[in-house]
């Protein structure tokens, strides 16, 4: 299938990283004024979002003043938790002006859409709103924070929680520390919050295009070092119906195997901080021993998440799976940071837990659409892989294969300048 025009909906950066330390300090304080405004835009919202409804189920378009109120509104947010979160740095306008904050979403002007996906958007619009809770704390997603507001039965209202503000509590220490934002940090953030539009646009008619959950748009920067630990996709998409639906069952097996090799490779890790400790860098046979069990667990919840098809191995071998971890050899490590490691991994671990929950999702809905059309779809495959990069990363950082730190960008897939979304089907 050849690709298809870019989606409706998209976010642009044009941030520069830099942060001011004392705006940074008094954030969530400087934010109240917009959190009373977009309450209050909000309210406004559910009353027009339901003319916006029965228009384009007449007309089989949103009017005109109707999609640049909604536009507007969704552009508001974005400025307003991307400056929240860190993601930008200017206090934001209050009326969602195109082109005036460094995270900006360009909205398509209306166009025709289908009556029936206008007819059940609500129902059409769960998926995709689970998904943007879990990485925004999107609209009516009910994940979030106690703040929000999960029972509103239009789900316009943030909930406040995912991974974007998991991300901005960590950069908030980072910020004031060094005055920028970490690279890999507004990046990942910026693909939340392209979701997170993308979804709302979909839920307020603005388009009929589905949100597209491949982490390519927009383009991420490339990391500042080669990681030590990188993932390689070489999966077709093609799911078999049959061990789709008996995916758990089959994978109860490698659960066990799983367990008892954890089991082995906490001693193996304790052996080898100890030897690290004392020579600067890990033995070469426990390096392989870990390394071989960090790629069979990537194997395995690869097949559990269906981010890939076949059954797994039961030995970790590189190069034996479409989802596959490259590890490097082992390489000194600095002392220090072994000696601290368990403390120095809980950032990584909390934003690798917040992934974990997306890739809980794109099983979830990989499952029925697997079973349905006998394919993944190639968006939520590839956040699949994401999230299992960057926990393989963090996994790695933790068990001692390397001391290089966590790389939280999602650059892997970023697209050549003519890459277009996924089909609607294929973007949950």
């Amino acid at each position: 299938m050849g690709p298809m025009e870019p989606h409706p909906i998209q976010v642009v950066v044009e941030d520069d990283l830099e942060r001011s330390r004392l705006t940074v300090f008094f954030r969530l304080l400087l934010a109240i004024p917009h959190l009373f405004w977009f309450l209050l835009w909000s309210l406004q919202t559910v009353i027009v979002v339901v003319l916006n409804w029965f228009a384009t189920l007449i007309k089989g378009r949103s009017p005109d003043s109707l999609h640049e109120f909604l536009s507007a509104y969704v552009r508001y947010g974005t400025h307003l938790f991307a400056y929240l979160s860190l993601a930008a740095n200017p206090w934001p306008g209050f009326m969602g002006k195109a082109g005036s904050y460094p995270i900006d979403v360009v909205i398509a002007p209306p166009e025709r859409q289908n009556r029936w996906k206008t007819g059940f958007r609500i129902l059409l619009a769960l998926p995709a709103l689970l998904l943007a809770d879990v990485l925004a704390g999107g609209p009516g997603g009910g994940g979030g924070s106690a703040g929000g507001r999960g029972d509103d039965p239009n789900g316009v209202f943030w909930t406040g929680g995912g991974v974007i503000f998991i991300v901005g509590f960590l950069a908030w220490f980072v910020c004031l520390i060094r005055g920028r934002m970490p690279n890999g940090f507004r990046d990942l953030q910026a693909y939340a919050l392209r979701y997170n539009a993308q979804s709302q646009g979909y839920l307020l008619l603005l388009t009929d295009r589905y949100p597209n959950s491949d982490p390519s748009s927009p383009p991420a920067a490339l990391p500042p070092e080669r990681p030590s630990v990188q993932i390689h996709v070489e999966d077709d998409l093609r799911r078999s119906r049959l061990t789709v639906f008996f995916r758990f069952l089959l994978f109860l097996p490698h659960l066990v195997w799983l367990i008892l090799w954890t089991v082995a490779a906490f001693f193996a890790v304790l052996a080898g901080w100890f030897a690290a400790l004392a020579t600067g860098g890990m033995p070469g046979a426990l390096h392989r021993f870990i390394a071989a069990y960090l790629r069979y667990s990537t194997h395995v919840f690869a097949y559990l998440a269906l981010t890939a098809n076949p059954f797994p191995g039961f030995t970790g071998e590189a190069g034996s799976y479409p989802i596959d971890l490259e590890i490097d050899p082992p390489e000194p490590q600095r002392r220090w940071k072994t000696l601290f490691r368990l403390f120095l991994a809980i950032p990584a671990f909390m934003v690798s837990g917040a992934l974990n929950g997306a890739l809980v999702l794109v099983g979830l809905f990989g499952w029925f659409v697997s079973l349905a059309t006998g394919r993944m779809p190639e968006g939520l495959r590839n956040l699949g892989a994401y999230a299992q990069r960057y926990s393989g990363q963090t996994n790695a950082y933790f068990l001692l294969l390397t001391d290089r730190y966590p790389y939280s960008g999602p650059w892997e897939w970023a697209p050549a300048p003519e890459a277009e979304p996924e089909p609607e089907v294929a973007a949950a």
